[in-house]
């Protein structure tokens, strides 16, 4: 079984938030990447199990620069059998879809994997969007994910239960919570990522269908307010006229 797996490069979730550009692109300055933790945790891991069960392979494919290398380097050392990496800065989800789609199209995958979303964005828009440029189904969410005889067998949360969904291969599966344990690698697998085949490709011509016009940081955070516990009437009033429903 042949299984490509999409790996983001993204900012760790601990790194300091700031834009540059005047407000229009993220301050990327000083500020460590990691891969996305869905893709990482639940697509490569479960990928990799699918492989060891059944047999096979697991390629990564990640949309960007020489800067991304690194953190390719690490889905490599987790035990991912080689990588491509698409050499073009991606504009939008719709331009991550293309590429991948593009580089995907002939090369045969039984099954595509992704995270839900990325942490940075959190649009849930490419491994759709990747399906149906390949034209192949779709599973989102799946929280878990078994392929026998070539058909693949996929639970999701739904409201207060469970639904089960089958599907024939090839397809394309967003990977959620649950679908696997995340695997930290081990000395034998980093040393191993540094000699496994990183493919750098070209990018495809791809229309840009949006832009980032500005970025605005939430306001600070005001100082908590103390009421006095018999001052109950002051209380009701702050809720009216001040309390704010996020």
């Amino acid at each position: 079984m042949k299984i490509l797996v999409l790996i983001s490069h993204v900012p760790d979730t601990t790194a300091r938030i700031a834009f540059t550009n005047d407000n229009t692109a993220y301050d990327a300055n000083g500020v460590q990447f990691i891969v996305n933790p869905y893709d990482e945790w639940y697509a490569l891991v479960r990928g990799l199990e699918l492989k060891e069960a059944q047999g096979g392979t697991v390629t990564t494919i990640t949309v960007g620069g020489a800067v991304t290398e690194p953190t390719i380097r690490k889905a490599l050392a987790i035990g991912a059998d080689d990588a491509v990496r698409v050499d073009c800065e991606p504009k939008d989800g719709h331009d991550v879809a293309v590429q991948v789609a593009a580089y995907a199209k002939d090369k045969g995958f039984d099954l595509v994997l992704a995270g839900k979303e990325t942490i940075d964005h959190n649009g849930s828009q490419v491994g759709p969007m990747v399906a149906e440029l390949l034209d192949l189904p779709f599973i989102s969410l799946a929280t878990k994910l078994d392929v026998s005889g070539g058909k693949a067998t996929a639970e999701r949360d739904v409201r207060g239960d469970v639904e089960v969904v089958e599907c024939p291969l090839p397809l394309v599966v967003s990977c959620a919570k649950g679908m696997a344990e995340q695997r930290i690698p081990n000395m034998r697998g980093i040393m191993a990522a540094r000699t496994k085949p990183l493919q750098v490709v070209p990018g495809t011509a791809c229309e840009t269908l949006s832009t980032s016009v500005k970025f605005e940081l939430p306001p600070p955070k005001q100082a908590v307010k103390m009421i006095p516990a018999e001052d109950a009437g002051k209380l009701i009033e702050l809720l009216h006229t001040e309390a704010k429903v996020i």
